[in-house]
């Protein structure tokens, strides 16, 4: 299915038993898993090789409080996660993050997507961050809507920058500005 297509769709109101939290460390397999799914045949992760689960866990460890990783979980299971990491290891960066957001494939259009980024924006916000910022490819339609919903904006437009499924890549860039001042 397209992205067009699933733009067209109507989102479904997300189960009222989604739990949004902070990941354990046993999440760790299940945030891969869903991770990796995407990356052999879709332009939402750039990466071409799935993610060892030793890098992952390397990944998982350099995540903290200022860089939180959350799970969504639906009757026990993770079904999807989320991420802040460092923009930039330039120290006048560190005020900015980049988020990541993946849902698993069965439970899409469910409005869990929503809540994940919902409720990064909020620990963004309580961390004091200043600013989130979204590279997503311009192919992936219901992502460019998801982050326009919670009031990110397009600030770059790069062409053709990637090469995946056979062809050239661009990414959008989003952002929103957490303060004000």
């Amino acid at each position: 299915m397209s992205a067009t297509s699933l733009m067209q769709r109507p989102e479904q109101a997300p189960p009222k038993r989604v739990l949004v939290r902070l990941a354990a460390r046993g999440d760790v397999q299940a945030i891969n898993d869903i991770y990796n799914h995407y990356v052999p045949d879709s332009t939402c992760t750039y990466q071409e090789e799935p993610e060892p689960m030793a890098l992952r866990q390397q990944w998982f460890a350099n995540h903290g409080h200022e860089h939180p990783v959350t799970v969504a979980q639906l009757d026990g299971r993770v079904v999807g996660w989320a991420s802040l990491s460092p923009y930039h290891p330039r120290s006048a960066y560190r005020h900015t993050v980049e988020n990541s957001v993946y849902i698993h494939p069965d439970y899409h259009r469910r409005g869990i997507g929503s809540l994940l980024l919902a409720d990064l924006i909020a620990r963004a916000r309580e961390i004091g961050h200043r600013a989130i910022i979204a590279a997503i490819d311009s192919e992936q339609g219901p992502s460019l809507a998801l982050h326009a919903k919670h009031g990110f904006k397009e600030t770059g437009h790069l062409t053709q920058v990637g090469f995946k499924c056979g062809r050239w890549l661009d990414v959008i860039y989003m952002e929103l500005l957490l303060t004000s001042s």
